[in-house]
């Protein structure tokens, strides 16, 4: 199975100064088509425990700016253990339908609690209900056990009642370190370009990657 990408390509002279506002640009190119691209905030989160050992899963990107990607977990879950002994992430958008993928390379930390609250509040009734029923990546015994823990908790809570952010719960702002912008061209000589964060800090070098 072999697809044959034609696009414009991606030059070094289109890019912005910074990777947020170049990644900004393609996300909302991603978003304006929700048939070809219907969750462009979906990203494949790569983390890796103590020994190494990898592990990815796909979750909703909740926020992005210049101090970097922010998406929301419970806390005792897999990834925020590992992230927790080991702060290095991959993020990964695989935006198939129009060639593109950004892979972005850095460190996560926990965003500040106000932040959580603030984007707890703002979530479907029955997203906080389940941010409670869910001890996420724990073995369950079956999904009636699950399914219990969610209608006790829609009979304390029902709908109209604030319901408490869970203190298991929270953000997660991964700081990037390397963005990659990737663009399929015709015959597998993709564009490659490269953001890095300078030795300083305090800028972005961009490099051209061979596909």
């Amino acid at each position: 199975m072999r697809e044959q990408y034609v696009t414009g390509g991606l030059s070094e002279a289109e890019l912005p100064a910074v990777p947020m506002d170049q990644f900004a640009l393609w996300f909302k190119e991603a978003a304006r088509d929700r048939d070809a691209v219907p969750e462009p905030n979906a990203m494949v989160v790569s983390t890796a425990d103590e020994a190494g050992r990898p592990s990815s899963r796909t979750v909703l990107l909740k926020g992005f700016d210049e101090r970097g990607f922010v998406f929301y977990t419970n806390y005792g879950s897999r990834k925020a253990r590992e992230l927790a002994a080991n702060p290095y992430v991959s993020l990964l958008f695989p935006w198939h339908a129009v060639a593109r993928q950004v892979i972005v390379s850095g460190t996560a930390e926990r965003v500040g609690r106000e932040e959580t609250v603030a984007y707890f509040r703002t979530r479907p009734h029955g997203s906080q209900l389940g941010a409670w029923a869910s001890a996420q990546s724990s073995v369950l015994a079956s999904r009636a056990e699950l399914d219990r823990a969610y209608a006790d908790l829609a009979a304390r809570y029902p709908e109209g009642e604030q319901v408490p952010v869970p203190p298991h719960w929270g953000g997660f702002r991964v700081t990037p370190r390397a963005v990659e912008f990737w663009q399929g061209r015709t015959d597998r000589l993709h564009d490659r370009l490269r953001y890095v964060r300078t030795e300083d800090g305090g800028g972005w070098r961009v490099e051209r990657l061979s596909p």
